[in-house]
């Protein structure tokens, strides 16, 4: 089947002619039809549009003009990317109704290459959540149990990609919505740099944090698809003009001789035993590649989670000001006056979540305690990105576990804290504005995905790729697949 196959396979058919793209698009859109009741990873199918663009690159094929690695690929984005003429919902019911006039860089840069869309993927509310069941539509499954929950806020494109939905997709890391569902759901999942790829045309969360990634099924895939997405652009003001490495070509490098880094910080109380082990066994493989291991500090990494929810909150606060009535999508009828307009709006259009963090936001950044909350966060930050910093000047790079524990059940987690401490280590990742990658590193006893973090220095993706890419050559939990069944 087509739909098994990586985009690097599915490339090398296209140009062999053993198949063509809109033979991939109609098995994946009939594997969508079949599986997807089941898991819910999509909101939007555009399968009209997905069979047109394959039509077109069936041309480019047969008059030898194809254009790249990713022409024919059937994708799939999170639907925090607007999308020209095609609704974008970001997950709540305030966007009810919008469709965006133009294209996210992201998802331009994806067509230019001649991928096919094949439609938009659940997410957590505005991307605010761990498990993808803050979404206002329904929730999606993960696709290795049915009844355990695929991560978030991503957790659209990470089952999409284990269900073979997709042959990748696009999502978003503000404090490890990629890496934490890619780990949960045993794909590949890249946070770039922050400034690497464009944001514009993403519906914001928390603008100091947010990246676009790709989730993959191998580490050449996420190469090639940070190939595409990566480099400068002029629409957005924090887009980094740094040039590009070829980083499918860095992948053959190896580890050998390459400087790991293990922080003590990441190995505590309360990390489940299984991922544990998982992750000391990857650690050991990478020193049978060659690798050099050597214990780092990262002593505010326990500051990390605190610091993170007022920054990430004051920025959402003041980013979702705009969804008023007014402006965009959900307008409810009957207000009073426009105040009442305004209350009504957005007490029905957000979702408790949501609204959970805009107030936490407000009050942190209000007179008097801004200070105090919102200021003293930034200086703990300063005090995590040091760390990492310091740590560079030893390390090539720093692995660890991806979260503590193996997806949980749906409906496990309803302490917004205890869902919070999900996400305790990829948060400082994103608070630094480094580089992180979730790979597949084993499976629990009951079969559930691990994922192993590698954390890589600003700008330095290529390491990363290198990295995992080693140590997925050498090990063989990407073989395995979901037992789904229509």
């Amino acid at each position: 089947m087509l739909t098994d196959l990586t985009i690097h396979e599915l490339g090398a058919r296209f140009r062999l002619g053993d198949a063509t793209p809109t033979q991939a698009a109609r098995e994946y859109l009939a594997r969508i039809a079949a599986l997807d009741p089941k898991v819910k990873a999509y909101l939007t199918v555009t399968g009209e549009a997905a069979l047109a663009r394959a039509a077109e690159a069936d041309a480019r094929f047969k008059s030898g003009a194809s254009l790249g690695p990713l022409d024919g690929v059937p994708l799939g984005v999170k639907d925090v990317f607007c999308t020209r003429g095609v609704r974008t919902t970001c997950g709540s019911k305030i966007l009810e109704g919008f469709v965006p006039p133009y294209d996210a860089t992201v998802v331009a840069r994806l067509v230019r290459a001649g991928a096919v869309i094949l439609g938009k993927l659940n997410m957590d509310e505005f991307a605010m959540g761990s498990s993808t069941e803050n979404s206002a539509y329904f929730t999606t499954r993960n696709p290795w149990d049915l009844s355990r929950v695929p991560g978030g806020s991503s957790g659209g494109s990470a089952a999409a990609v284990a269900a073979d939905l997709a042959a990748a997709t696009l999502g978003t890391d503000t404090g490890g919505s990629i890496r934490q569902p890619a780990a949960f759901c045993g794909n590949v999942g890249l946070k770039p740099t922050y400034g690497r790829v464009s944001r514009f045309g993403l519906v914001a969360f928390a603008s100091s944090l947010d990246q676009v990634g790709p989730f993959a099924k191998d580490v050449l895939d996420a190469a090639l698809m940070l190939q595409a997405i990566a480099g400068h652009d002029p629409l957005d003001s924090t887009s980094a003009a740094i040039p590009v490495p070829d980083y499918a070509a860095e992948l053959s490098r190896g580890v050998q001789g390459l400087r790991v880094g293990i922080p003590a910080e990441y190995f505590i109380e309360g990390l489940d035993a299984e991922v544990e082990a998982a992750v000391r066994a990857a650690i050991e493989t990478l020193k049978g590649l060659g690798a050099k291991t050597e214990s780092v500090s990262l002593p505010h990494t326990e500051y990390g989670l605190a610091a993170y929810y007022l920054i990430a909150p004051a920025e959402c606060s003041s980013n979702l000001a705009r969804y008023d009535g007014v402006k965009y999508g959900l307008r409810v009828p009957g207000a009073r006056d426009l105040i009442d307009m305004y209350s009504r709006t957005r007490g029905a259009g957000f979702g408790a979540e949501v609204k959970r963090r805009v107030m936490l936001g407000t009050y942190a950044l209000s007179a008097g305690y801004y200070d105090a909350y919102y200021g003293k966060a930034q200086k703990v930050r300063t005090l995590v990105q040091r760390d990492f910093q310091r740590a560079f000047e030893r390390v090539d790079v720093i692995v660890a576990p991806t979260t503590p524990s193996a997806a949980f059940k749906m409906g496990e987690k309803e302490d917004p804290l205890s869902m919070y401490l999900n996400d305790v280590f990829t948060i400082p990742v994103n608070l630094a504005g480094l580089p992180g990658l979730s790979v597949p590193a084993g499976f629990t006893k009951a079969g559930l995905p691990i994922g192993l973090q590698v954390i890589g220095k600003a700008f330095d993706e290529a390491t990363l790729l290198r990295t995992a890419k080693a140590y997925e050559a050498a090990t063989t939990w990407r073989e395995r697949k979901p037992g789904l069944t229509a």
